[in-house]
């Protein structure tokens, strides 16, 4: 071969020289040189080819996303017509077809009444593929009532996962985890029960991988997500249009007052509920707390996103191609939007929360509701949803709903 092939990648070069090398003239000085330089360059070359798991090249790729459909940055003025087209953007790349239609079906089970409200498993299909189980909770008296669709966190924690928000009646077993996991993140509570008894009828479903859908082992994750790539599907989109159509089952009971329906969630389900927001018009509000940032702020050597795995969860490809998390999370302005973020958080650089926050700020005041933005830094906080937390977001959905 005259020229190097330029489908040859250039460390696959490199090795392959130090190979023939190897096998032409091993037994010579000038050729054992010649390999030792070649095994050389490939670990240089490994050096310079990622930066921890990015490529040496990242700051041009970053470069490049300008985010060209986010509000203020499209040539969209109209805002309701903005919403729509970027709605329509995030579902095209969503990558899993169409909103499905398919009825939910309900069954309800394990009812047991508790101290102000009575809980129930309800199973239900959010999509044609698969039934799921959550629990639902529904506070004492005639009703309607204010809802809460309340959506887990990851914390690579797979054996529970509606059970961390909401007391596992139903199940001794994951009962010990889930009171654990509690203690750990939310100061001992289940955000679910503490809800349900300020009168808020709050349902809580498993995403795939967790509880009755798992459980999932953390080095499977990629695998999972690269499957469904393989059949045509996306993980992330896959919860994305669950969590959906969960808003419009919850929005849909008898017992739920319509217009006052919120998401909450911590974490990964903080991700979740701003996202559902974006998506749906079932939500009157979202409280997100501790998952927001600007995506060129987190993609840096040593952030946890870096190592894949749980962020397929998250990973709508292409889409920062148009908008960034902020841009997507404007999409339900102006509605009433919450976002929490621990000043210690080590998973969300502070420039990168600073970022998102100032996107968000600028949308809500552009339709003149900046009122409806509740932004606050917890500057002696980490990745946690505690008690002093909680209460201030229960009382910001008891004013909002």
């Amino acid at each position: 071969m005259g020229a190097r092939d330029p489908a040859v990648g250039r460390r696959t070069f490199v090795v392959g020289t130090g190979a023939a090398l190897l096998t032409a003239a091993a037994t010579t000085t000038d050729a054992r040189a010649a390999v030792e330089d070649g095994r050389a360059a490939a670990e240089d070359e490994r050096a310079a080819v990622v930066d921890g798991p990015l490529p040496d090249f990242h700051p041009a790729l970053k470069a490049e996303l300008t985010f060209p459909l986010a509000w203020g940055t499209s040539p969209i003025r109209d805002f309701r017509a903005w919403r729509r087209a970027a709605r329509a953007k995030v579902e095209e790349l969503l990558v899993v077809g169409a909103q499905d239609r398919t009825p939910y079906a309900p069954e309800f089970t394990d009812r047991r009444r508790q101290d102000g409200y009575t809980g129930e498993l309800v199973t239900l299909s959010l999509t044609r593929h698969e039934r799921v189980r959550a629990a639902l909770l529904t506070p004492d008296g005639p009703g309607p009532f204010p809802a809460v669709l309340l959506l887990h966190d990851h914390g690579a924690k797979f054996d529970i996962g509606k059970e961390k928000l909401v007391r596992p009646w139903y199940d001794d077993t994951r009962l010990a985890s889930a009171q654990g996991w509690s203690e750990r993140y939310f100061s001992g509570r289940f955000v679910g029960d503490e809800l349900a008894r300020r009168g808020y009828v709050v349902l809580c479903a498993d995403a795939l991988g967790w509880g009755d859908r798992g459980p999932l082992a953390y080095d499977e994750q990629q695998a999972l997500a690269s499957n469904f790539f393989n059949l045509g599907s996306s993980l992330a989109g896959l919860m994305a249009r669950e969590d959906a159509r969960a808003a419009g089952f919850l929005a849909g009971l008898d017992r739920v007052d319509r217009g006052r329906v919120a998401a909450v969630g911590f974490s990964m389900g903080a991700f979740r509920a701003w996202q559902t927001a974006a998506l749906s018009d079932d939500l009157a509000a979202a409280a997100a707390v501790c998952w927001m940032t600007g995506l060129k702020e987190m993609m840096v050597p040593g952030n946890n996103t870096l190592r894949g795995q749980s962020s397929y969860y998250m990973l709508h490809p292409g889409l920062p191609r148009y908008l960034d998390f902020p841009d997507v999370a404007s999409i339900a302005a102006p509605r009433p939007m919450l976002f929490f973020d621990g000043g210690l958080d080590p998973l969300f650089p502070a420039d990168g929360v600073r970022a998102a926050h100032d996107r968000l700020r600028g949308v809500w005041r552009s339709r003149h509701a900046e009122e409806r933005l509740h932004l606050k830094s917890w500057p002696d906080l980490g990745h946690v949803f505690v008690d002093r937390m909680q209460d201030e977001v229960f009382a910001w959905l008891d004013t909002v709903l």
